[in-house]
Formats: C-alpha cells, structure tokens, sequence
C-alpha cells in the first residue's frame, strides 16, 4: 500500500556519496528541519539529472529543508553524479533496494517489451516529526522540484 500524508515515514540508514552513514531519524532530530527524500533510478541518466538539477537549482528557496536523494547506485557512482553536477545534498545508496522496497517504489517496471524490477521516481516530504507531509509517487523529473515549492508555499 503507498505511503501517504500522516503516515510515519519509514526509517533508514543509508551510506551517502562521501562513504558515511545517513540516517532520517537522526538528521530530522539533529536539524530541526523537513526532508524531502526523492528517490531516482539511476543517477547521471538524463531524467534523474534534471530532477536532481532542480532540485539544487532551488535548494536556497526552500528554506531550511533537507534534500535526500536515494538510488540503488554504488557510492562511488553517488560521488561522480555530484561532483559533476555540484548538488551538494547526501546522496543514498540504496543497493539492496531495501529502503526503496519500505517506500513502496520498487516495482515491476517495462521497457521495449522487458520487464524488469526498479525505482519509481518518487519524492516524500517528511516533517520534522517523521510523518509523511506529501507522497508523489511516479513523479516527473521536472516537476519534483515545482512540487517541493509550492507544498511549502501552502505550509
């Protein structure tokens, strides 16, 4: 069943880009701040470059909020996709696609006739107690960074 708003997020620790642990609850606690945690299929592909893009692009007009982006991408690959990019916010690995599988975008998905298993581009604005604010699932890249905007405009 998808997460939705009043829903307690689920809790993760997760290696970031740099080779350390992140994990939701302890930032949510340390920071005082909301998170949207987006997750993307693969980073440096050209949809998760534009969402991720956008996302640093307006990350100065979100006040404090924290931007979390997960996929199942080896750190080391994390690391290249944002030194590349300069985004500047943790970037997750979710290998084993555990985290992905507890937010519920992890599915069958098909290209030319294939099926195979991967992530739902989706984004979750969490609050600073841990419930889920907003769930996007099958966001467009484009649109993930427009719907952090205006959910906080309305907050």
């Amino acid at each position: 069943m998808p997460l939705e708003p009043g829903d307690k997020a689920p809790d993760f620790t997760l290696i970031d880009q740099h080779g350390d642990p992140f994990s939701l609850q302890r930032s949510l606690k340390e920071r005082k701040a909301r998170h949207l945690v987006y997750f993307y299929p693969k980073a440096g592909t050209p949809g998760c470059t534009a969402q991720s893009c956008g996302l640093r692009d307006v990350a100065g007009a979100v006040g404090g909020t924290v931007i979390v982006g997960i996929s199942p991408d080896k750190p080391a690959r994390q690391a290249k996709f944002d030194e590349k990019y300069g985004l500047g916010f943790p970037l997750l690995a979710d290998e084993d696609h555990a985290v992905a599988e507890a937010y519920e975008v992890w599915a069958e998905k098909s290209m030319y006739g294939r099926k195979y298993m991967g992530i739902v581009r989706s984004a979750f604005l969490v609050d600073v107690d841990g419930t889920i604010v907003e769930a996007w699932y099958k966001v467009s890249p484009k649109d993930t960074a427009t719907n952090l905007a205006e959910a906080l405009s309305t907050r």
